[in-house]
């Protein structure tokens, strides 16, 4: 009784509560909050079922917030290369709710939902795969997520938990309303940075070594900077697992 109230509260709260939420970090805060109900729901049946339920949600849910946080991450200093239009020291400050200002040297480059609008026309690639693990968040078919929430309701539907499983539906809807804004400023809104003109003309030496032996000798300009594959390898195979898993026979 204790683990169905204490999901009934994560799912109300975490949906609910991230509506309102303008910063990135406390936007998925609360979507763990929500998912936390969906693995609180699994353990609360008594089933083999909801036990191999519980494994899956919580394999799929892990990996996929991995993935969105890597997203994150290098999105975030990919803008370092862009200005704001309208005022160009906006570029490492940003105003929080005190108006206190936030330096990026501090924090993480990307803290407001905002700062990713119209990421799309800057990088399709990483927007499509930050918008492939948003859809998975929100149980979107036939995404990963979708199959995580699809067992725990059937575990929850088979053994009578009726009114549990509506109020996850419920707020799964509600939930992903708060995905789909994401979404919805990356892909349709325009952005409001452009590229530094100070660095359009930007080029330097570098070089290329291995054990302290100089391989080769590189010319660096702005248009050749790009992810290193120690992230890009992982971002591509989990966004692959995510979106292909369908194909999959077996739970």
């Amino acid at each position: 009784m204790t683990l169905l109230f204490s999901s009934l509260l994560s799912l109300v709260i975490g949906s609910i509560v991230g509506l309102t939420q303008s910063r990135i970090k406390r936007l998925f805060a609360f979507s763990t909050v929500s998912h936390v109900g969906f693995i609180l729901l699994a353990l609360s049946i008594p089933s083999v079922e909801s036990t191999q339920a519980f494994m899956f949600y919580l394999m799929q849910y892990s990996i996929s917030n991995l993935n969105s946080f890597m997203l994150l991450i290098i999105i975030g200093y990919s803008l370092y290369c862009y200005v704001y239009n309208n005022d160009i020291t906006k570029k490492n400050t940003i105003k929080d709710e005190n108006n206190e200002n936030l330096k990026d040297i501090n924090n993480s480059p990307i803290q407001l939902i905002d700062q990713l609008k119209g990421y799309y026309y800057i990088n399709p690639f990483l927007s499509l795969s930050l918008a492939i693990t948003l859809f998975s968040f929100a149980g979107i078919p036939p995404l990963l997520g979708f199959f995580g929430k699809q067992m725990i309701l059937s575990a929850a539907i088979d053994n009578g938990y009726i009114f549990m499983s509506l109020v996850a539906i419920l707020t799964s809807v509600i939930s992903a309303v708060y995905y789909l804004v994401i979404i919805k400023q990356i892909f349709f809104d325009k952005p409001d940075y452009v590229i530094n003109n100070d660095l359009i003309d930007f080029k330097a030496d570098g070089l290329i070594t291995e054990k302290k032996v100089i391989v080769e000798k590189i010319h660096i300009k702005l248009n050749n900077i790009v992810v290193s594959s120690s992230l890009s390898l992982p971002i591509s195979i989990i966004t692959f697992i995510i979106s292909i898993f369908i194909f999959i026979p077996g739970e």
